[in-house]
């Protein structure tokens, strides 16, 4: 499944208002993470806040039916290109760090962590520790020789 511009345009208008409702602030004040969830039958795109109140919503026109079996892997990478794109919103919005955005599936069930913000680090991607098994596997192999 290819992304078109005119998804990347409905991701970024609903990206922009989830960091409107949490406008930049010397103090922040809200403590949450934002969730994303998708249905692959309606093709709505929600976020909801940690206690399950709904940020925003949009329907993402190209989502609508959309039966591919890669369809939470694309629209996970669109979703995380946008949000590196509008970085600066994201980073600066006022919710106490580290905070992320985190894709759930129809069932709202935890799928992928899309970006994480903390003080220092911004991370865009998916498994935060993907390959540190072999990375110390193969440490303990050379330790050990």
């Amino acid at each position: 499944m290819k992304t078109s511009d005119a998804t990347f345009s409905q991701i970024e208008r609903f990206i922009r208002k989830i960091a409107q409702k949490f406008p930049s602030t010397e103090e922040p004040t809200v403590m949450t993470d934002i969730h994303l969830s998708i249905s692959q039958d309606t093709g709505e795109l929600l976020a909801f806040d940690d206690n399950d109140n709904e940020i925003t919503r949009c329907v993402v026109s190209d989502w609508i039916d959309n039966k591919t079996t890669d369809f939470y892997d694309t629209a996970a990478g669109a979703i995380r290109d946008v949000i590196g794109r509008l970085h600066d919103s994201v980073d600066n919005m006022s919710i106490l760090k580290p905070f992320s955005f985190i894709l759930e599936n129809d069932e709202r069930e935890h799928y992928a962590e899309l970006y994480l913000v903390d003080s220092d680090i911004k991370i865009i991607g998916g498994d935060l520790m993907k390959g540190l098994d072999d990375d110390l596997d193969k440490f303990l192999a050379d330790l050990l020789k």
